[in-house]
């Protein structure tokens, strides 16, 4: 009885606020908490059996990558590569020696009097890229009814057609136009020009080289409906067809005649950002060092020029006191030499002085052609990325297949195949590079398809392994039983289920593809004519023993934080992904 008393006292004191100031605050801040907290809804049991109020559970992916993405180095890691995959898209709007636009000051007599001289020298690529990358970005974005998976898997097939579509629709316009092909060649050049003017011909035949592709594509089952897959796969050969046809054969600038015109005052340009280009060469400007600009290396050369003039007169004046004639005469020779390069560098400085070029900076110097290392560097963000990416889509297209059939089968199947995967592990990869690389041609897609053929073993003895857990469980039982055919059961229920370690190997491969690009362009077995961060390290040491610091600081911290961003994505998504890990980590 006294206990109840009390529990009343309390319970009437606390519905008295004024006669306890405690509770009217305890009151007051549970009133408060109430407004901030939105009311919960009580639901029946039969609601919670049918899953009312249950907040659904995120994909496989989608938790992984949220895993990847809590990662602080992971993070750094996808800022990297996704800056320097930025770079490789709008590396022509931003290093580029072409004028973002020229204007004459006195109309011509032919021709337009302003123009963009940076859009005409866009080719394919660059046109493709620029077009094709927003339109990636927007479609994995946009809250779309289609799964992002799907959208994801549609990019992939789309970007591969494309690449083969534009591969082969260039050699073919090459070929077709070389002068060195027979008369029935000529015939059809001809045929195409009549019927259709300006490069329409082009455009067509690009297309027709580019169709078998286009039907290979469409059989991929990455969207929808058959007709779904042949509009969207028609609309992108359709493009790569015009970007090639229209953009593949370009005149070349003359730059010299450019600079020499704005000396003259008859044009007026803007320019880029970084107002040079990979092809830019000039050799005045051969090993300039870091934040120069074009008149103090002018003045550099001409200062030591004037330093050369002296010393081969003071030479002469030893030469002539001895009697030695022979010295004497290549003395004089040499301060000849030296007087008249500096005489046309000076003069050349003072045509400069006059425009825009003399004040251009070197950020990152020049390498010992006379090219900006700057511009390169950007430019050369495309030759990694497309040699990592397409170099491991290929390895992983050999592996995953050869995987899969060592695993389902067993057996000879396996102990045959297995041996062929033994061997190419067993051969050095390097030298394998170096071999195919000398005695194939020297281009991208070469180069693509060797780094491919060599690095897919790694993704064939994952692949067997999980299709070796695999092809016992019930699912697999199912489809042998229902007469699903082979690829079905291997390539849509089997490799879902087993394509987890596969997907993580692959970063690492990217970042072993990127590397092993950079080792074939540092021994001079790279693409001819294309800018290469490895090409930029092995020009380090100058041509005269002399170490040029900034041509090894520069390129080679871009491979290192490269090639370390892909593998730390890899081991982040491989912690994100393995249970076992993600308990000891906890």
């Amino acid at each position: 009885m006294p206990e109840r008393a009390k529990g009343n006292a309390s319970a009437g004191a606390g519905a008295n606020p004024a006669a306890n100031p405690g509770a009217r605050a305890s009151s007051a801040a549970s009133a408060a908490g109430a407004q901030d907290t939105p009311p919960v809804e009580a639901i029946s049991g039969i609601e919670a059996m049918r899953g009312v109020g249950v907040q659904r559970a995120r994909g496989f992916w989608a938790d992984a990558w949220s895993r990847v993405l809590g990662t602080r180095t992971a993070d750094f890691a996808l800022l990297w590569v996704a800056f320097v995959a930025v770079l490789a898209v709008v590396a022509p709007l931003i290093a580029n020696a072409q004028p973002l636009w020229l204007e004459h000051l006195q109309p011509p007599a032919r021709g337009e009097s302003s123009y963009s001289p940076l859009w005409r020298s866009l080719n394919a690529t660059d046109l493709l890229l620029l077009a094709g990358a927003p339109i990636v970005v927007l479609v994995m974005w946009l809250p779309l009814r289609t799964p992002r998976s799907t959208r994801l898997g549609a990019i992939i097939v789309l970007s591969i057609c494309a690449v083969l579509a534009a591969a082969c629709a260039q050699f073919a316009l090459s070929w077709v136009d070389s002068p060195m092909r027979g008369d029935a060649v000529k015939e059809f050049r001809a045929f195409l020009a009549e019927w259709f003017p300006g490069r329409w011909g082009q455009v067509l035949l690009a297309f027709a080289v580019a169709l078998p592709v286009g039907v290979a594509a469409s059989l991929a089952p990455f969207v929808g409906g058959w007709w779904r897959r042949g509009v969207l796969v028609t609309l992108v050969l359709a493009a790569v067809a015009t970007a090639c046809g229209w953009r593949t054969f370009l005149a070349p600038t003359d730059y010299d005649a450019m600079i020499a015109a704005e000396a003259r005052g008859e044009i007026r340009t803007v320019s880029t950002l970084i107002p040079w280009s990979p092809d830019r060469a000039r050799s005045e400007l051969i090993i300039v060092p870091p934040m120069r600009t074009v008149a103090e290396a002018f003045d550099e050369k001409i200062r030591r020029l004037g330093e050369a003039s002296d010393r081969a007169k003071a030479a002469a004046e030893r030469a002539s006191a001895s009697g030695r004639r022979f010295d004497l005469m290549r003395a004089e020779d040499d301060e000849r030499q030296a007087t008249r390069q500096r005489s046309q560098l000076e003069a050349e400085l003072a045509k400069l002085k006059e425009t825009d070029f003399a004040s251009r900076r070197f950020i990152l110097g020049t390498d010992s052609n006379g090219v900006d290392v700057l511009s390169q560097l950007i430019w050369a963000c495309r030759l990694s990325l497309s040699v990592g990416f397409v170099s491991t889509g290929i390895a992983l297209l050999i592996g995953v297949t050869l995987g899969a059939l060592m695993g389902y089968f067993g057996g000879w199947v396996d102990l045959l195949l297995f041996r062929v995967v033994e061997i190419f592990m067993a051969m050095p990869v390097l030298f394998l590079l170096i071999v195919a690389a000398g005695v194939l041609p020297r281009n991208t897609y070469v180069m693509m398809a060797i780094i491919g053929c060599v690095s897919w073993t790694g993704a064939a003895r994952f692949t067997r392994a999980e299709f070796l857990k695999l092809r016992g469980q019930d699912f697999v039982q199912s489809c042998r039983a229902v007469g699903l055919p082979l690829p079905s059961i291997l390539f849509k229920h089997m490799l879902p289920n087993g394509v987890t370690p596969v997907l993580v190997d692959a970063s690492f491969a990217i970042a072993a593809a990127i590397l092993a690009e950079a080792t074939l362009s540092f021994l001079g077995l790279g693409p001819d004519n294309q800018a290469s961060w490895g090409k930029l390290l092995s020009s380090a040491m100058g041509s005269t023993g002399t170490f040029l610091w900034w041509l090894a600081i520069f390129p080679g911290f871009v491979i290192f934080l490269s090639v370390l961003s892909y593998n730390v994505i890899g081991g982040a998504l491989r912690d994100a992904i393995d249970p076992k890990l993600r308990k000891a980590a906890h």
